[in-house]
């Protein structure tokens, strides 16, 4: 038998699922800057999460009531895990990041972020029992490096089109994403093991909810202010990168390594920086360009066999 005959198929709803999450990701870090002038960080994570938590509900009903989807109830272990993905995935990463992006740009917010799907392979390889596959090693050093790039160059070379400057407290805050982020996607790849993935998406949302719950009273006086426009981008941020994104992300999940999967969210950056330049005018520089490059090529040889 042939080594093509014995290569498993590419799994292409895996893949296409990949794909949704890291553009609609990507998006999201565009949508925060745009809506930041207008809520405040800790109401843009509660109304966000709310609007995510409401849709994946109607999501997870349909699919008990008529798709035959039965309700798994967690374990202890499985309930901590799941309490860990909705209070620092879902809620202190959201918080994080919006704090972040209204004191770094998008772009430089997404690379710096970049630190987390590291971690995430570092510990999965550590904890998970995945390993250190030779081209995972290579794509991640190689991704980690072109980030670097990216992140430094838009740090120090500010043009009269970017709305602020990247700050001490904005690159800690930013840290502070990457790794609850790390934290959330460790302690997810487990309990989807034995619970489905929208499931555990839906509560984890909801967890964080609940979490960022203290915010109301302000998210009402930011909805009373707020434009149409600004409105609308909270909208899509709960129904796009959260409620759908999240749930395409979990489905993948379980059906690849917590530390590739990770490598892949790599591609997130230079998305970013194509369409925060487009919708918000953040013209990035040239040499951030040729860091998104790096970035892909990394991610695609840690994603050879």
């Amino acid at each position: 038998m042939t080594d093509l005959e014995t290569r498993p198929a590419v799994d292409w709803l895996a893949l296409g699922a990949v794909v949704v999450t890291v553009v609609s990701w990507a998006s999201a870090f565009v949508a925060i800057r745009g809506v930041g002038e207008s809520f405040g960080a800790g109401p843009l994570a509660l109304g966000r999460l709310l609007i995510g938590s409401s849709v994946l509900g109607v999501i997870v009903l349909v699919n008990h009531r008529w798709a035959n989807r039965r309700w798994v109830k967690p374990n202890r272990t499985q309930w901590l895990q799941i309490v860990s993905i909705g209070v620092f995935w879902f809620g202190i990463y959201n918080v994080s990041l919006n704090a972040a992006e209204q004191r770094v740009d998008a772009g430089t917010t997404s690379m710096i972020i970049q630190i987390g799907p590291l971690l995430v392979a570092l510990f999965a390889g550590l904890l998970l029992g995945e390993g250190f596959p030779r081209w995972l090693v290579i794509g991640a050093g190689i991704a980690f490096a072109g980030a670097v790039m990216v992140g430094v160059v838009t740090a120090v070379t500010t043009t009269s089109t970017t709305k602020t400057d990247a700050n001490f407290l904005g690159i800690v805050l930013c840290l502070v994403s990457a790794v609850t982020y790390a934290i959330g996607v460790l302690s997810q790849k487990p309990v989807l093991r034995t619970i489905p993935g929208l499931q555990v998406t839906w509560m984890a949302c909801t967890i964080g909810a609940v979490c960022t719950l203290p915010y109301a009273p302000a998210l009402l006086d930011d909805l009373d202010a707020s434009s149409a426009g600004a409105t609308g981008g909270l909208i899509y941020l709960g129904v796009v990168p959260t409620a759908l994104a999240f749930s395409t992300w979990a489905y993948a999940l379980t059906r690849m390594n917590a530390g590739k999967l990770g490598i892949t969210t790599y591609a997130v950056p230079p998305i970013t920086i194509t369409l925060a330049w487009l919708l918000l005018g953040e013209i990035p520089h040239y040499l951030a360009v040729v860091g998104g490059v790096i970035c892909l090529v990394g991610v695609g040889l840690s994603r050879r066999r």
